[in-house]
């Protein structure tokens, strides 16, 4: 159990994870000023290996070793991207979410050394991504175009387009942000040219479900239209269980009226198959959403795409 006095926050030690962290960190003392916070950096295999994220645990690549600080006892509470966590299967066994933090901007960006718009690209362009979600949504909206590998942090991208690795590259809006970089964003794409991620703009705060004291504390981080928009979104893509070389992307909107809608799609590596689904849950509870939206695209045939999919 930890004492509310201070609280030992685990994260990625990149930039972007750090910068998260810094986040958390100042809302907490905007909320409970008296609680002293320090952070404990850890590297992730996801972090180190530069390889196919399905060689290593998919995105379990990103969280294991935080998971595994948080258990052990060497930190009260963690850090996550959303989007990083697996929805296929549970959470480590004696943890919780106790918060989602509002949502940041969950679009994708364009950027281009020359100043060029995506429609702009010349044949031949080589965009910088290894998200299968952009590749699939790219080779059915601009074919012409030809996408490379590139992992590594957001800082790490932006060099290696620098040094010619690549023409362009697709990021995100809100990771951009985050580490203070929005200045280089050519185009904000929207989320019809560009489907974003399960998850996409949302940090998690995750602890050990005993430490009731600790999650009453940072549950006031919480934001309630983004806790119901994430529940709806993991919801589907548990039901799903879509893997990580499968190519999902959707959102969840919750309205001002608190009406809840929930858009996704699935499509095969090269973007000739695309599922689509959009549903409305009026007050129905999120869960319930999201299991409608991914039982709208099994009947699609789903299922057959993402199992015909090797990882």
């Amino acid at each position: 159990m930890s004492t509310l006095d201070q609280i030992r926050i685990v994260s990625r030690d990149s930039p972007m994870a750090l910068a998260q962290v810094e986040r958390v960190r100042a809302e907490l003392a905007a909320l409970h000023p008296g609680i002293m916070t320090v952070v404990v950096p850890v590297k992730t295999t996801g972090d180190k290996w530069m390889g196919d994220l399905s060689l290593v645990e998919g995105k379990g690549a990103f969280t294991k070793e935080v998971d595994a600080a948080l258990l052990a006892g060497e930190a009260d509470l963690a850090v996550h991207c959303v989007k990083d966590v697996p929805a296929d299967r549970p959470l480590p066994a004696g943890t919780v979410f106790a918060a989602f933090l509002e949502r940041d901007d969950v679009r994708d960006a364009l950027i281009h050394p020359g100043g060029l718009t995506l429609d702009e690209l010349p044949e031949g362009t080589r965009i910088g991504t290894s998200s299968v979600r952009r590749t699939a949504q790219l080779a059915v909206s601009h074919p012409h175009l030809e996408c490379v590998p590139m992992r590594g942090n957001a800082n790490r991208r932006l060099e290696k387009l620098a040094a010619g690795d690549a023409d362009a590259l697709l990021l995100a809006v809100s990771g951009l942000e985050r580490i203070g970089r929005a200045d280089v964003i050519t185009q904000t794409l929207s989320t019809e040219v560009m489907c974003p991620p399960i998850g996409a703009g949302v940090l998690a705060l995750q602890c050990r479900e005993g430490d009731s004291a600790l999650i009453d504390t940072v549950s006031d981080l919480g934001h309630p239209g983004t806790h119901r928009e994430v529940t709806a979104e993991r919801m589907f893509l548990h039901v799903l269980q879509g893997h990580c070389n499968s190519p999902i992307a959707g959102y969840a909107r919750c309205e001002r009226n608190g009406e809840l809608s929930l858009r996704a799609k699935v499509f095969s590596p090269d973007g000739k198959v695309i599922l689509n689904a959009h549903e409305w849950a009026g007050r129905l509870d999120p869960a319930t959403l999201g299991t409608s939206v991914a039982v709208a695209l099994l009947r699609q045939g789903a299922r057959e795409l993402i199992d015909g999919i090797p990882h």
